[in-house]
């Protein structure tokens, strides 16, 4: 069966009893919960951890277990067998290894797509993305993100692009498209001071009749009744942890788990529903750069997401949720050893990422100015040796480019640095083609199997909220 045509064969009631199964992977079992049964999902929301390797989950559970005594609200979910739970193939059309906006384009337009694009194939056709479809059907659309709201991940449910990379453009298909709440980073791609072609997207917004959010505290004013863009920052927020260690940064920035809040009390009461997306995206850009304090307490912004997420849904009793990642990155671990436990633990000392202590070194800094920095961030003493080594590296640096480390600033080197006291490697700097965990809740849940190709899950929301795949 065509499942990108499923819809289009006509009303999925009037099919029949004997074709209310449109895809063979989500044939229902015995096991899921019951009261799930024909029920309609009036809501979605899906929570996306992107670039979090099984690792990066296992690590913060265990570090919220270590340091709170109560692990993560992601397994536990799992522990009290609230959720069905599945592996995904998150394969693109060009590699194994997929991006972002290929990952997040196999789910907003049911079609897998090559790297660097958004829901548009290789020979140009374009897929409605999934956004699209929920808004004529009626529903309200949202999301939410800790980098730019441009960006690959949340642009994917939205729009169609040939480059992920066309950012400006893509911050004007969201006013095109009239989504009603987008929120994350991303000035620079709004501001006309910014902008190449110096247009105010601001203004275009405006006129008609957004709010535009720029700190948390608009956001917290803004009015529930009339469409939301919040940009919080010129590119993506800060990481969480150096967030919290800066009280105007903490004042100015919300978290993940309180754009969600937001987004969901602004959509909630629409008479046909809402559906919203939820990135966590700078575990991705911490994958990257090997930093595992922004790993870690970024994985628990998104994890502080869920819980904001699930608690609505289980009062709601009409939203689905679906928790995941797009992608591995790094593949990250603890390391066996004695000192494991004690190594890892010390992680709890740590108050900044490691970009925030490399933006802070340059050719001008002595090694005793680069071991009393690092003592700072992570309570740890290095040797003279160590700190050589840093500062060797800043002699040539390179010239501004890259995507998630453009000032070429030496995190593999501190991170290998870092592993003789927090036991925690890594294998790499990339993405890696991982199955992800995928769990979900609520209505259509049941329509889980244990393993399934990331297109699918496109078919399954569209199945969940009883909406057909004809636009």
């Amino acid at each position: 069966m065509n499942r990108r045509h499923f819809f289009k064969k006509g009303s999925l009631f009037a099919l029949g009893t004997s074709l209310l199964q449109p895809f063979d992977s989500f044939a229902s079992n015995d096991n899921y919960d019951a009261t799930n049964k024909n029920k309609k999902a009036k809501n979605i929301i899906i929570v996306v951890s992107d670039g979090m390797s099984i690792g990066t989950l296992n690590m913060t559970d265990l570090y919220l277990s270590r340091a709170t005594g109560k692990g993560s609200h992601w397994l536990e979910l799992y522990k009290k067998n609230k959720v069905n739970r599945a592996l995904m193939d998150m394969a693109s059309a060009s590699s194994i290894v997929t991006d972002s906006a290929a990952a997040s384009s196999s789910w907003g337009g049911g079609v897998r797509i090559a790297n660097g694009a958004l829901n548009v194939s290789q020979n140009g056709e374009a897929h409605l993305p999934i956004w699209q479809k929920f808004k004529k059907a009626g529903k309200k659309a949202g999301c939410v993100t800790s980098v730019p709201i441009t960006h690959a991940t949340p642009a994917g449910f939205c729009v169609n692009s040939k480059s992920r990379n066309a950012q400006e453009t893509i911050a004007e298909q969201y006013l095109e498209y009239k989504f009603d709440v987008m929120m994350g980073g991303g000035h620079k791609y709004f501001a006309s001071d910014k902008r190449k072609d110096k247009k105010d997207m601001y203004q275009a917004f405006v006129s008609q009749d957004y709010q535009v959010l720029r700190t948390k505290q608009d956001m917290v004013a803004a009015s529930n009744h009339k469409p939301i863009l919040g940009v919080f920052d010129d590119n993506a927020l800060p990481y969480a942890i150096d967030r919290k260690q800066n009280k105007s940064l903490a004042q100015k920035i919300p978290t993940l788990a309180e754009m969600t809040a937001k987004a969901i009390a602004a959509m909630k009461d629409h008479d046909k529903g809402f559906v919203l997306q939820v990135e966590a995206g700078k575990v991705d850009w911490a994958a990257h750069g090997n930093d595992i304090a922004g790993l870690l307490h970024d994985q628990i912004d998104h994890d502080e997401a869920i819980k904001v997420a699930m608690d609505f849904a289980e009062d709601d009793g009409e939203t689905l949720v679906i928790i995941t990642t797009d992608h591995g990155n790094a593949n990250p671990g603890v390391i066996y050893g004695k000192n494991a436990n004690t190594n890892f633990d010390a992680i709890q000392n740590y108050k900044h990422t490691n970009e925030w202590i490399l933006n802070g070194v340059g050719k001008e800094t002595s090694v005793s100015q680069v071991k009393e920095r690092i003592h700072y961030a992570n309570t740890i003493a290095l040797t003279n040796d160590e700190c050589q080594q840093l500062l060797d590296y800043y002699k040539n640096i390179p010239t501004a480019n890259g995507l998630y480390n453009p000032k070429h600033l030496p995190f593999n080197l501190l991170a290998s640095i870092q592993k003789q006291h927090n036991s925690v490697g890594w294998i790499s700097m990339q993405h890696s083609a991982d199955y992800v965990e995928l769990a979900m809740y609520g209505p259509g849940s049941q329509l889980l199997k244990p393993f399934i190709k990331n297109t699918d899950l496109h078919y399954l929301m569209l199945e969940a909220a009883e909406v057909e795949n004809a636009f």
